[in-house]
């Protein structure tokens, strides 16, 4: 990892006076995963706003708006994940439910390649909308949500699930903290459509944005979670979060962030780091840049069909041609169906 560098505001003015552009700061912007550590609460995070990496991703599938903002909030956990990752590898987010969204799959492959795809049932989704149920819990329904690391061939995969009953992404994310890492964890994601002027007119673009902290003392025992006392006490007052002064005071901050903070690009995610933790000191590191990549290629795809029997190859073919559609980035390839008769 880069060396860190410190967040310093440019002239005394204040930010409402002053509105400087983002790249005035050096800020790192749009499609950049910002890490950053709050020395004095014992928190180290990251955030990121996406913008134009997102919107071609959502626009090249042209999803339904409700099925397009879950998945860009998934888009933007499995960026916040898979950033830290400190080895060659993918991380992919997946869920399966019995809602009209019934599969979510994002993944992020090192360096910085992210790729999504959402699979759903139009007219159950039609049928929801029309009565207004747009919540992430109508569209998802009940079923697992898998977090997995994959370091690739000749490595074992590290997988976590979590029930998704009724709840968020954001809130199953905070369950697999609580239960898998065992790191207290929190987080705030937000997606919207941002309307910006051009040439040709007004456009609408996607734009999505998160921030991430964690609780990381060196004293172990500052992470431990109050024991739930018996009896008849009220289940609501149940915290499963460490009592740590520190820890408790991140949780009041984050608390404050609005969700527009998170997508507006006026903001940032320095100035937003600024805004949140400016009276502790905020250290700020080099930005890790998350590309819309997939990796499907020809080479692959052929790889698979060679090794399909004659018979298979048959059952594939339409209109004298193997035709393949890669289900994240919509790429079309062709193949001949002889040359892989003659080979088989």
């Amino acid at each position: 990892m880069a060396a860190p560098r410190s967040f310093v505001m440019l002239e005394t003015r204040p930010l409402a006076e002053h509105q400087p552009r983002l790249g005035e700061f050096g800020f790192a912007g749009d499609d950049h995963v910002v890490p950053y550590e709050v020395a004095p609460l014992d928190v180290r995070g990251r955030t990121v706003q996406l913008g134009p990496m997102l919107d071609a991703i959502l626009s090249r599938h042209d999803y339904p708006e409700p099925v397009a903002r879950l998945l860009a909030e998934a888009c933007v956990l499995t960026v916040l994940l898979g950033t830290s990752l400190k080895f060659e590898g993918k991380f992919i987010l997946q869920t399966r439910t019995d809602g009209p969204v019934d599969m979510l799959v994002a993944d992020f492959t090192t360096p910085h390649a992210l790729r999504a795809y959402a699979r759903f049932d139009a007219d159950r989704l039609e049928a929801l909308t029309a009565t207004g149920q747009t919540s992430q819990q109508a569209l998802l329904g009940a079923g697992v949500l898998a977090l997995t690391i994959d370091q690739g061939a000749h490595t074992q995969r590290y997988q976590g699930i979590v029930q998704l009953d009724g709840t968020s992404l954001e809130d199953a994310a905070r369950t697999y903290f609580r239960q898998s890492e065992q790191i207290p964890t929190d987080l705030r994601m937000s997606v919207a459509k941002l309307v910006t002027p051009g040439p040709g007119g007004a456009r609408e673009q996607w734009r999505a944005g998160g921030i991430l902290a964690q609780f990381l003392p060196q004293a172990s025992e500052r992470m431990r979670v109050p024991d739930i006392s018996g009896g008849d006490g009220d289940p609501r007052n149940v915290t499963h979060e460490p009592a740590d002064n520190s820890w408790q005071e991140l949780l009041a901050l984050l608390g404050t962030t609005e969700p527009t903070e998170l997508i507006d690009p006026t903001v940032g995610a320095e100035r937003l780091l600024y805004r949140l933790f400016h009276e502790h000191g905020v250290r700020v590191f080099r930005g890790v840049p998350v590309a819309d990549e997939c990796s499907c290629s020809r080479e692959k795809i052929r790889g698979i069909l060679e090794g399909f029997s004659a018979q298979e190859i048959k059952d594939s073919t339409e209109e004298g041609g193997i035709h393949v559609a890669c289900e994240f980035c919509s790429t079309q390839y062709d193949f001949d169906p002889t040359e892989f008769v003659a080979a088989g």
